[in-house]
């Protein structure tokens, strides 16, 4: 049975305590880490989320009820101990804060019992993800994943002081708002009491933001809950956070430099980092043509080569209908890979067609300088030679080649860039590499939906040059937007906003709304606009993300306390789930089952009807 903690009180937290509390009486809960026996001396680890503590039953120096008591507790118990700090007896544990320590007890109290955990709470632990993350609350005991929650809570902290040291306001924005379904699909929350109709959960907050711009707010910040409901990656989570923030009377340059320094604040707070700053920054196309990625990794070199006016007169025929249908022949150097295996360079291959491309082609140079190659009967012997010239290839290399249109090339050996640095061992979690990319086009191409779409939103301001050909050459046209990359992920982005409305209008135009679609989705905003904007912009980032590096943990579910798995769902509470009839009679919705297959878990699809 629980006994009551009436008349203790906390005196420190377990890591606390040191050498220099030796002689006190202290007061310490926690949980049973482990309890030894060794007959008439019970050792027990009390763990909380500073650390742990050993606590010493001895015969002589404490009472034999106390250890008979001692012998019993059980991993997780909850305890609360009485004691005075001691020198340890035995060896110091250099693995433990408090390894030269121990508590000689007086009194112990068990405040609360515990089955025998399905796993046991250890760092790094090899129990399957379905299982911890179906009793979450006994895997967010262990300390590694305390470790990451505390950073976490550290970084919001300094980033509200700094914000707020910067001029900057927290203000909430709402969280039930209209659907604007342009982007990700939104989750949408039906209305009782205006039955068919629906409130959207936010992507983001970036209307309103702008519109506390409009409102004379100046500077505003918040670390904001956000929603998509989009097919899900194993990195991506349906409910997210964001720090987001939006300034008034700025332009790119300003936004760049507090935010450089608030990045220098969190890293050098938060792990004892320098980020050199300036942070370098690179155009998105310069991205594209070197890394092939507009979120590259830039621990490394591997960089891309265009080669296409290398070989457009050789026969390979690869190459040539590349080049002819208006593609490019791009390519990298793995230095030192010339002696891969040829089952390995198939395994390349296969994993360079998951990204669209054909194939892959390949020169091997061995380290005696002979040459293998998939396409060299394709070529002469001058032109192989200022192939490898322009690859600045060497004893040693390994060359890889896609050959496609411009984004199947990119997208190839972008990946295939990050890939080969796995395999090579390049990637070094405690180097941290920031890179801003800049001027992205401001529309793409949908083929799926036959128009251009915005590539951030359709709130970002076109560069000033290249108004004169949104109308002629929407493709042409760069953004004033800029990403904050961090090791080749996107921990951040923002751009500078439309605050004119005709620039609003016509983009509206160009992703093809016509005025009335324009006006009922974002009437509101138009109308805001007509009563002085002043020139804006702002940035956010994806702060499970950016805790996830600083952490170097390989997913954001070891950052977030009670994530998602890769179905949307929850493990633990069994979200989601059914609902009472009554509830959907209420709302005026019936859910009617598909005939469709079903989905990978098992669970028949289903619309809902109003």
């Amino acid at each position: 049975m629980a006994e009551s903690m009436k008349g203790l009180k906390r005196t420190h937290r377990c890591a606390e305590l040191s050498a220099a509390n030796v002689g006190e009486k202290v007061t310490i809960m926690g949980w049973v880490q482990k309890n030894r026996n060794k007959g008439g001396l019970v050792f027990v680890d009390v763990r909380d989320r500073s650390g742990i503590i050993q606590v010493v039953f001895e015969e002589g120096k404490s009472e034999a009820a106390l250890i008979e008591k001692a012998a019993k507790l059980r991993a997780e118990y909850v305890v609360a101990i009485v004691g005075t700090v001691a020198k340890r007896s035995g060896a110091v544990n250099d693995h433990l804060a408090t390894g030269e320590i121990e508590v000689l007890p007086e009194e112990l109290r068990i405040l609360s019992e515990s089955e025998t955990p399905p796993f046991h709470i250890e760092e790094n632990s090899k129990t399957k993800e379905e299982v911890r993350l179906k009793y979450r609350y006994l895997d967010l005991r262990r300390p590694d994943l305390q470790r990451n929650l505390m950073m976490r809570s550290k970084v919001a902290t300094l980033t509200r002081q700094f914000l707020a040291e910067e001029g900057f306001l927290e203000i909430e924005t709402p969280v039930l708002i209209k659907s604007t379904p342009e982007g990700a699909r939104d989750y949408l929350v039906p209305s009782r009491i205006q039955q068919g109709q629906f409130y959207a959960l936010p992507q983001s907050p970036q209307l309103f933001k702008q519109l506390l711009m409009c409102s004379g707010y100046d500077r505003y910040f918040q670390i904001a809950k956000c929603f998509r409901d989009e097919d899900l990656r194993a990195d991506r989570q349906p409910e997210f956070t964001q720090i987001d923030m939006e300034l008034s009377f700025v332009d790119v340059d300003d936004v760049i430099e507090v935010n450089e320094r608030l990045l220098a604040k969190l890293f050098k707070e938060v792990l004892g980092v320098e980020v050199s700053l300036p942070i370098q920054r690179m155009t998105w196309q310069e991205a594209m043509d070197r890394f092939g990625s507009d979120k590259p990794d830039i621990r490394f070199g591997m960089e891309l080569t265009n080669v296409t006016d290398v070989v457009k007169d050789c026969e390979f025929v690869v190459f040539k209908n590349a080049i002819e249908n208006g593609g490019t022949v791009r390519g990298i150097n793995a230095k030192g890979q010339g002696g891969m295996a040829r089952k390995k360079i198939d395994k390349l291959v296969d994993f360079a067609k998951d990204y669209g491309a054909k194939g892959l082609a390949y020169i091997a140079i061995h380290e005696d300088g002979t040459v293998k190659s998939s396409f060299a009967k394709f070529m002469t012997d001058d032109e192989m030679k200022a192939l490898i010239e322009a690859m600045g290839g060497e004893n040693g290399d390994l060359l890889l080649f896609a050959a496609d249109k411009n984004k199947v090339v990119w997208d190839t050996l972008g990946a295939l860039r990050l890939e080969l640095a796995r395999q090579m061992e390049l990637l070094d979690k405690n180097e941290y590499k920031f890179l801003w990319v800049t001027e992205f086009p401001l529309l793409e191409w949908s083929e799926e939906q036959n128009r251009f779409t915005a590539m951030h939103h359709p709130f970002t301001m076109p560069m000033e040059e290249d108004l004169q050909y949104i109308d002629s050459d929407p493709g042409r046209v760069r953004a004033k937007a800029y990403d904050i990359v961090l090791n080749g992920n996107e921990i951040g982005g923002g751009s500078v906003r439309i605050f004119d409305q005709d620039i609003q209008s016509k983009m509206f135009k160009v992703l093809g709304f016509t005025e009335e679609q324009a006006q009922e989705q974002f009437g509101f905003l138009l109308t805001a606009f007509k009563y002085g904007v002043p020139p804006h912009a702002g940035l956010a980032y994806g702060l499970d993300r950016l805790v996830m590096l600083m952490a170097k943990q390989d997913s954001i579910r070891d950052v977030i306390a009670f994530p998602k798995v890769k179905d949307a769902s929850d493990l633990m509470t069994e979200a989601p789930g059914h609902v009472d009839a009554k509830q959907l009679e209420e709302l005026g919705i019936a859910v009617v089952a598909k005939e469709e297959k079903k989905d990978e878990i098992g669970r028949a699809s289903c619309r809902e009807r109003v």
